[in-house]
C-alpha cells in the first residue's frame, strides 16, 4: 500500500513509517525538518513541508491509500496545533480525492470506560484539568474530522510511553479499554496501520491501550 506520514518526526509518526516501512509498503513523509525523521529505506520519500497551505501538500497525497497523522501539541503552549494543522491536511485531502485518514488524538477526548473505579475517574478528571486546553484542541481537530468527507479514525491513547512494539493491547470503537492506563508509542503506531483496512473503525473514535 502507499501512506502519506504527517507528524512523521514525532514519536508515534516515526514508528508509523518505521513499521510500514517494515511491512512492505511505500511511506512518504512530510517533516518540517528532514534531519528529524531518523528512518530511512528504499522505498521512502521524504516532503519538506510546513503545513501553512494545502496546496504543496497535494502532491504529497495524490494517489495514496491511506494518510496516517501523528500532528499534536507537544506541549501545552502548543494547544491548537491539532486542529490547526489538520485542518490543511484535510484540504489536502478532498482536493485529492483521498479519504482515508487515522489521526492520533488523546484518551479524555472521548467516553470514560465502562466499568472503571474511582480512582481511574479521579486521574482522567486530574489529567483532563491540567491539559484542557490540549484536549479542547483534540475535540475541535474530531469536530473537524466529523465534518470532512473522509473516512477517518481518531485513535485515542491514554498516557503514553517509550517502549519496546508489543503488539498486545486493548482496542474499544466507540469507547475505552476499563483501567488502561497506558500505552506505548510503537504499540499505538502497530494499531493505526491495523486500523487502516478495518472498516468497523470508519468513523469512529477508537480506544487503546495496554
Amino acid at each position: 500500500m502507499r501512506f502519506t506520514v504527517f507528524g512523521a518526526t514525532g514519536g508515534i509518526g516515526r514508528e508509523v513509517v518505521r513499521q510500514a516501512l517494515d511491512a512492505g509498503h511505500e511511506v512518504t513523509a512530510v517533516v518540517r525538518d528532514p534531519a528529524g525523521l531518523g528512518v530511512t529505506g528504499e522505498r521512502l520519500e521524504v516532503v519538506r513541508a510546513d503545513l501553512t497551505a494545502a496546496g504543496p501538500l497535494r502532491a504529497a497525497v495524490t494517489g495514496r491509500d491511506a494518510v496516517l497523522s501523528g500532528l499534536g501539541a507537544r506541549r501545552r503552549k502548543d494547544a491548537g496545533v491539532a486542529a490547526r494543522l489538520t485542518r490543511t491536511v484535510l484540504t489536502a485531502l478532498e482536493a485529492e480525492g483521498v479519504r482515508r485518514l487515522l489521526v492520533v488524538s488523546a484518551a479524555p477526548v472521548g467516553p470514560p470506560a465502562e466499568g472503571d473505579g474511582a480512582l481511574d475517574r479521579t486521574m482522567r478528571s486530574l489529567v483532563s484539568a491540567a491539559l484542557k486546553d490540549v484536549y479542547a484542541d483534540l475535540r475541535e481537530m474530531e469536530a473537524e474530522l466529523a465534518r470532512s468527507a473522509t473516512d477517518w479514525t481518531a485513535v485515542r491513547p491514554p498516557r503514553l510511553q517509550n517502549k519496546p512494539l508489543t503488539c498486545s493491547y486493548r482496542t474499544s470503537v466507540g469507547g475505552f479499554p476499563p483501567r488502561g492506563r497506558f500505552i506505548g508509542r510503537a504499540d499505538v503506531a502497530h494499531a493505526m496501520l491495523t486500523m487502516v483496512t478495518d472498516a468497523g473503525t470508519v468513523k469512529q473514535g477508537v480506544g487503546v491501550a495496554y
